[in-house]
């Protein structure tokens, strides 16, 4: 049975860079987001691991992956877009470059009273949250955070632990985003890394955060004197990771950048159905979104990230659970002489994904149109750690399902 759906978007190499929308990852943009998250006292590069072992047993060039959680100590790679906005936030508020600003320089005495006390609030599955929080911890400031019913006791404990207040409704996650918008219109300033009509910039931020992520990989494997990347997978909850760098793509390479894959679970690929239906408008999916990968359990686009990845994104892909759970699997029990990654159920599809692709006869065509051959070189995110570590046990101790 076939457990992957496919679009192929043949209109993504359609778009110069002149005509896009993505001028808000320009060079000089990036290059600012880079020197303000080099400043924190936390910073340094996450690593980029290469699983040459897996690579040659599926018959590729190479594989690398971005291990996200090592970020801050916070498991996951979030904190980047949120810490970012929040910056640019205050920056706007103080009336000073960012450039010229950092996160110690915002939380001194001097600062903090020109800045006065600020209640930042979001919702979340569980990381942008954590991020946030901890943002506003660091800054001295109070955060509110609102959480879907049936969220990780882990993931609330984490939270809480940042000294946010943490309230878990009875809502799926777009309701419980609802819920957030409309407690912040009166309390605070909201923090969301979604978008919709009215409400863009602050997302926007939080996209142009993202791009520390592939300028950190980029900048590693120049160093390293590796070949072009050829394809890139990117999960997606509302799709604002996966659109801040595919605008970085585009941006930098225009024509000439990587295939890009736009993965999500089964029950919640709302841009996979947006994609399919093509109209050009983002669609919704309804219900309770089911799926062990709880940061991508989200079924309404952003706006402004489904412009971008509905224009430059080669593939649009919806798989089961199943997929991410075998890749959870082979990160930790990895082939030998391959790096052990600690990835979690959002973090773990796209090695799943390529896995699958090149494993099973099934998916012979869509191993053939993506071009995949003995000369690809692949970039996987694993965008979070065990964030919920009981959850992670019980799957990747279940060896006897681990397929390749």
């Amino acid at each position: 049975m076939r457990e992957i759906k496919c679009f192929h978007n043949k209109n993504a190499r359609d778009f110069l860079v002149e005509k896009s929308s993505v001028k808000f990852m320009s060079k000089e943009i990036v290059n600012r987001v880079r020197n303000f998250h080099k400043k924190f006292s936390h910073y340094k590069p996450t690593p980029l691991e290469s699983l040459d072992n897996m690579a040659n047993k599926l018959n590729i060039k190479k594989i690398w992956v971005k291990d996200e959680s090592f970020r801050f100590g916070l498991n996951a790679f979030k904190v980047l877009g949120g810490s970012y906005a929040i910056g640019v936030y205050l920056s706007r508020k103080l009336g000073i470059d960012i450039n010229k600003l950092s996160f110690e320089k915002l939380k001194s005495p001097e600062y903090k009273k020109k800045i006065g006390d600020i209640t930042f609030v979001t919702a979340t599955d569980g990381n942008h949250g954590r991020g946030v929080a901890w943002a506003a911890r660091e800054l001295n400031q109070s955060a509110v955070v609102f959480m879907p019913k049936g969220s990780s006791k882990h993931r609330v404990d984490n939270i809480r632990k940042e000294n946010a207040k943490v309230i878990v409704t009875e809502k799926y996650y777009d309701a419980t985003v609802k819920m957030a918008a409309e407690f912040a219109q009166k309390n605070g300033v909201l923090i969301q890394d979604t978008s919709w009509e009215d409400y863009t910039e602050i997302p926007t931020w939080i996209m142009q955060g993202y791009a520390t992520l592939i300028d950190e990989v980029l900048e590693e494997l120049k160093k390293e004197g590796e070949s072009a990347l050829t394809h890139i997978f990117l999960q997606a909850g509302v799709g604002s990771l996966a659109a801040g760098i595919q605008a970085y793509l585009m941006s930098k390479f225009s024509i000439n950048r990587p295939i890009t894959l736009i993965i999500e679970p089964n029950n919640a690929a709302c841009l996979y159905k947006s994609a399919l239906i093509g109209d050009t408008k983002p669609h919704v999916v309804d219900g309770n979104l089911s799926t062990i990968m709880a940061g991508l359990a989200c079924g309404k686009p952003s706006l402004i990230a489904w412009n971008i990845l509905r224009d430059y994104s080669d593939y649009f892909i919806s798989c089961s659970d199943r997929i991410s759970e075998n890749g959870m699997r082979m990160f930790a029990k990895p082939l030998l002489g391959d790096p052990k990654i600690v990835s979690g159920e959002s973090g773990a599809v796209g090695l799943g994904l390529l896995i699958e692709i090149l494993n099973n006869d099934l998916y012979n065509d869509l191993k053939e149109s993506l071009g995949l051959s003995e000369d690809s070189r692949v970039l996987i995110f694993s965008t979070e750690g065990d964030t919920d570590p009981d959850h992670y046990r019980e799957i990747v101790m279940d060896e006897d399902q681990i397929t390749l």
